[in-house]
C-alpha cells in the first residue's frame, strides 16, 4: 500500500517524496497551493489492485492508507469493495424513495430522467461505469435528436444518485470521481431563453385566450410570478384593498417568502373573479374552471391561443408560460425601475452585493408597478397613433 501524489499539470501519479515531476512542475509549491491530489494504492482480495482518490490533504491520504493497512492486518474485507455488486437501477430506486427527493416539485422530472438513463445503465454495476461510457451515452442521445439541456438533465440526475449514495456511505469516492469527470454538453448560460412578448403580441394573445386563462396570464404578465405560485394562490393571501399578494416560503421555488404588489389594472381584474371555487380541501383558490380550481397543466389553452395569434409556441421554437416572467422583468427594466427593486419583487437571489447596498420598500414596489403600467399605456398610445397614421396615408 502507498500514497501517491498527482501532478496538477500532467496528471501523473508518483511518489510523495518527489520534489519535481517529470514534466518539470514543482510539486512542493503545488502542494502548498492545494493543487496536488493524493491517491492511495492497495490490493483487494484476489490480488486485484485498487487506486482510490482521497483529496487534496496528504494527512487524510496517510490516514486512509493506515486504515486499510489495519483492515488487511486484521484479515477483514476492505470496505471499498462493497459497491462492486451494486447496480445503478437499485441505487436509482433507493434515491427516488428518499423524502428529500419525493418532496421536490421537480420529482416527476427526475423520475423521467432516471428512467431514460436506466434504459442503458440500469443493469450495469456502478463500479464498472466509466467516464467514456457516460460520454458515449451523451453522444447517443444527441444522435437521437435530443436537446443538450435534456441530456444534461438525465446525466445530472444520475450524478445526483451517485453523490447521495456516496454521502450515505453506499459507495466509495472512486465511483464519484468517475461521474465528476463527465462534463455538461450545454455551456453555462447556453440555454438562456430570450423570448419577450411585445405589448402588441401580448394584447393579441390575450384576446384569443379562453376566459378562465385570461386572469392567469395577466397575473404572470403584470407580476412576474411563476406558474406554480400563481395557480396555488388562495384568497386569504390576496389583499385587493392594499393591492398586495403575500407568498409564503412554501409557495415559492426559492423557499423564501415575499410580498408582490399588483397594479390597479390587475387588481380590478382579480376583483371580478368569483370569491369561492369549490375544491375537495375547501381551500378558496383564485383561479378556476367550471367551478373547480385550475391546478393542472394549462398548455392546451395557451398553445391554442398562440396559434390563433400567430405566436410560435414551445420551449425551443417560441414562447412558453414562463416567458411571461421574462417579459415582466424586461418591461420593468425598460420602465426605468431599479434592478434591486425588480429582484425583490421577483424573488431572484443573485447579485448579492447589489442587494446588500439596496433596500427597496413597499412604496418603491408600488411605484414600480404603476411606472410599468404607465409605460405600457404609452406603448398603446403610440401603436394607436401609428395605425391612424397608416390609415390616413392610404386615403
Amino acid at each position: 500500500m502507498s500514497v501517491l501524489a498527482e501532478c496538477p499539470i500532467c496528471r501523473r501519479k508518483q511518489s510523495v517524496k518527489n520534489r519535481f515531476c517529470q514534466c518539470g512542475e514543482d510539486l512542493v509549491k503545488a502542494r502548498r497551493s492545494n493543487r496536488v491530489r493524493f491517491w492511495i494504492d492497495h490490493h483487494l482480495p484476489g490480488g486485484k489492485q485498487k487506486r482510490v482518490l482521497v483529496g487534496y490533504s496528504i494527512d487524510e491520504a496517510k490516514a486512509s492508507d493506515g486504515k486499510r493497512k489495519s483492515q488487511k492486518a486484521e484479515g477483514r474485507i476492505l470496505d471499498v469493495i462493497k459497491d462492486n455488486k451494486i447496480r445503478f437501477e437499485a441505487l436509482a430506486k433507493w434515491y427516488l424513495q428518499l423524502s428529500t427527493v419525493t418532496s421536490l416539485r421537480s420529482c416527476w422530472r427526475i423520475k423521467i430522467a432516471l428512467r431514460r438513463f436506466c434504459e442503458v445503465f440500469g443493469s450495469r454495476l456502478v463500479s464498472e461505469m466509466l467516464p467514456p461510457d457516460i460520454e458515449e451515452y451523451q453522444q447517443m442521445r444527441l444522435k437521437e435528436g435530443k436537446a443538450r439541456a435534456t441530456i444534461d438533465q438525465e446525466v445530472g440526475a444520475a450524478k445526483a444518485v451517485i453523490y447521495k449514495a456516496f454521502q450515505a456511505k453506499k459507495l466509495n469516492f472512486t465511483v464519484v470521481s468517475a461521474f465528476k469527470e463527465v462534463h455538461k454538453l450545454l455551456s453555462p448560460g447556453g440555454n438562456t431563453r430570450g423570448f419577450v412578448l411585445t405589448k402588441e403580441q401580448y394584447d393579441n394573445l390575450y384576446s384569443h385566450l379562453p376566459d378562465y386563462l385570461k386572469p392567469i396570464v395577466a397575473t404572470a404578465y403584470y407580476t412576474g410570478m411563476r406558474r406554480g405560485e400563481i395557480l396555488g394562490l388562495t384568497w386569504n393571501r390576496v389583499d385587493l384593498k392594499n393591492r398586495l399578494i403575500t407568498l409564503r416560503a412554501e409557495d415559492t421555488k426559492t423557499k423564501q417568502a415575499r410580498i408582490v404588489p399588483i397594479c390597479s389594472n390587475l387588481a380590478e381584474m382579480l376583483a371580478n373573479l368569483p370569491s369561492r371555487i369549490h375544491s375537495a380541501d375547501t381551500v378558496n383558490y383564485l383561479f378556476g374552471y367550471k367551478g373547480k380550481p385550475v391546478r393542472k397543466d394549462i398548455r392546451g389553452g395557451l398553445t391554442s391561443a398562440c396559434e390563433k395569434s400567430g405566436i410560435p409556441y414551445g420551449r425551443y421554437k417560441g414562447m412558453t408560460f414562463h416567458d411571461l416572467r421574462h417579459t415582466f422583468n424586461t418591461n420593468m427594466r425598460r420602465s426605468g425601475v431599479p434592478e434591486g427593486v425588480i429582484m425583490k419583487m421577483t424573488g431572484h437571489r443573485t447579485r448579492t452585493m447589489f442587494d446588500r447596498y439596496d433596500h427597496p420598500n413597499l412604496d418603491d414596489a408600488h411605484k414600480a408597478v404603476e411606472t410599468m403600467q404607465s409605460f405600457l399605456l404609452s406603448v398603446d398610445q403610440m401603436l394607436t397613433k401609428t395605425k391612424k397614421g397608416k390609415t390616413t396615408s392610404k386615403r
